[in-house]
């Protein structure tokens, strides 16, 4: 190992090369020259070294090695890549679009819709001629192609407008492929953020176009003009999303004029159309909205005794208002747009909070008691007529069952008790008296039956729901006793009947409210039904 850490060969191979450049002052004053630059001063003096070295050792030089020496001596990256300044240099723009991406949780969303940022993965490919990087194949081996690094020759600058993130973000530097006619292509994978605004009238059933436009930033029409590659998008490497459906990509070239600068500024806009899949919001969003709202329903089915019609209201009100907050957080803090999602919860929610109103209306005609008035005979005539008759509401039986009917056979055994003991207190008072008296025996009417031993007592109910009070007097009685034993039984068949006009006139107001009940079950079921069909069904199909 010699001085300076070089190998004796090293050092000895050095100091020819210095010796050939001081024999050669001629050429060493070219390389030097104040007009180079430094970037092709350095690869002048590094072909000269290198070749003089490959001289004297004698070692072969590659073929695209001599080529690369020889397209960038004096090649400055800086100017336009032709001779004449009144040329434009045109710039092919095309796109192979190979994702749209899913969603993750590193938040690189397919569509990040709160921030209205398309993120997409594409190859950009740009295609240009330099006059500059030409050669003729047959002085280096029929080499018609090479890869040059893109930091070292000049490269438009091509940017996306309405580009959402960093402009460094994502961008890999590719090698450019140029071919000896000055042809270079230079493909671009990277990851864009474009600004899409989203229209979300129809979600879940919307679609989406977005754009991204890319131009020159510097350069005007005159000096880079910037055109389309292709009439199509490539599309054979693209990946299904899970989310979304791309419908089509399209590409147009526009000329802008800005206000800034007279000249015109081209640049091509690619369109890409998608539609979102449904699959996921009709499992998770519309299908339990719709059981939701058949449980409103059910809230005029469940009997007023349960006590429970209002609970099971504001439990669905309840769950409605928080689909209400899941669907707001994907959806962007926009006020252009109502989706439809929103506007079929709102109407869900509000017929949810009329049942419950309602039901405290039905609630109040259930358990309206004896203290309240009668139902009035215009209420009883319409919907204890014909509408509980269509409604199959069932009708007011003749025979009393159940409570109602114990009720009714307790008030006839005791209009029948109180009948044979007014019978024997006067078959008695006519025997104390050795003979058969007159017996009068008259009704509450003033009616009066002569000659009769028997009592007639008329204590049924009519058909007009009026209950004429009947009661016993019993005349030519002898004794106070027997007097005093009428009257306290009548008194206890009053108090019956009185139980009984009131159980009747409850009866009735429950009828009434089951029959609004019906009404409003209905009535809620067709506002249902018609909501949902033309929200979601109707109104997306004909968007």
């Amino acid at each position: 190992m010699g001085p300076w850490g070089f190998t004796e060969k090293q050092l000895l191979g050095n100091v020819k090369i210095v010796i050939l450049l001081m024999l050669m002052p001629g050429r060493l004053a070219d390389l030097l020259k104040p007009d180079s630059t430094s970037e092709g001063t350095f690869y002048n003096v590094t072909y000269v070294i290198s070749h003089n070295a490959d001289d004297v050792t004698s070692r072969p030089v590659p073929d695209e090695q001599r080529l690369m020496n020889h397209i960038l001596r004096g090649y400055e990256k800086a100017v336009r890549p032709v001779q004449n300044a009144s040329t434009a240099v045109i710039v092919k723009m095309g796109l192979t679009l190979t994702q749209i991406f899913d969603m993750a949780i590193t938040k690189a969303i397919a569509k990040d819709e709160k921030n209205q940022v398309l993120v997409t993965n594409v190859w950009l490919d740009q295609e240009w001629d330099d006059e500059f990087l030409k050669w003729d194949p047959l002085q280096f081996s029929n080499v018609t192609k090479i890869r040059i690094p893109c930091h070292k020759i000049w490269l438009p600058d091509i940017v996306l407008y309405n580009n959402a993130a960093e402009y460094t973000d994502g961008v890999m530097l590719a090698n450019a492929m140029v071919e000896h006619n000055g042809n270079v292509f230079w493909p671009i994978p990277t990851k864009l953020q474009s600004s899409c605004k989203v229209d979300v009238t129809y979600f879940p059933f919307d679609d989406q176009i977005c754009k991204m436009k890319f131009g020159s930033w510097t350069y005007d029409g005159f000096q880079v003009d910037i055109t389309n590659r292709s009439q199509e998008v490539d599309l054979s490497n693209y990946v299904v999303n899970g989310e979304w459906v791309l419908i089509s990509v399209r590409v147009q070239r526009n000329v802008v004029y800005y206000t800034c600068c007279p000249e015109s500024f081209p640049d091509v806009t690619f369109f890409i159309h998608i539609r979102r899949r449904t699959l996921y919001y009709m499992y998770n969003v519309i299908f339990p909205c719709i059981m939701m709202s058949a449980l409103t329903l059910l809230v005029f089915c469940l009997p007023p005794d349960s006590g429970e019609k209002i609970a099971l209201g504001i439990t669905v009100l309840l769950a409605f208002s928080v689909f209400m907050l899941a669907v707001a957080e994907n959806l962007p803090e926009t006020s252009e747009f109502v989706p439809l999602i929103s506007i079929y919860l709102t109407i869900v929610m509000s017929l949810t909070s009329v049942s419950v109103i309602m039901t405290v209306f039905v609630l109040n005609l259930h358990h309206r008691g004896p203290s309240r008035n009668a139902v009035p005979a215009w209420i009883r005539g319409i919907l204890l007529g014909p509408i509980q008759s269509i409604l199959c509401v069932g009708k007011n039986d003749r025979i009393p069952t159940g409570r109602q009917g114990s009720r009714f056979l307790r008030t006839m055994s005791l209009r029948a008790t109180l009948e044979n003991i007014a019978q024997e207190l006067q078959n008695e008072a006519q025997l104390e008296n050795g003979v058969m008296a007159d017996t009068i025996v008259t009704d509450g009417q003033g009616t009066t039956l002569h000659n009769e031993t028997r009592c007639d007592v008329r204590l049924l109910p009519n058909d007009n729901h009026q209950r004429p009070r009947r009661g016993i007097q019993v005349k030519n009685l002898h004794t106070k006793s027997h007097e005093e034993i009428v009257r306290n039984l009548q008194s206890i068949l009053d108090k019956h009947e009185k139980e009984d006009r009131d159980y009747e006139i409850i009866q009735e107001w429950r009828k009434v409210a089951q029959v609004v009940d019906r009404i409003l079950f209905w009535i809620f079921l067709f506002g249902t039904l018609s909501s949902t069909l033309i929200i979601l069904v109707i109104t997306p199909a004909v968007k």
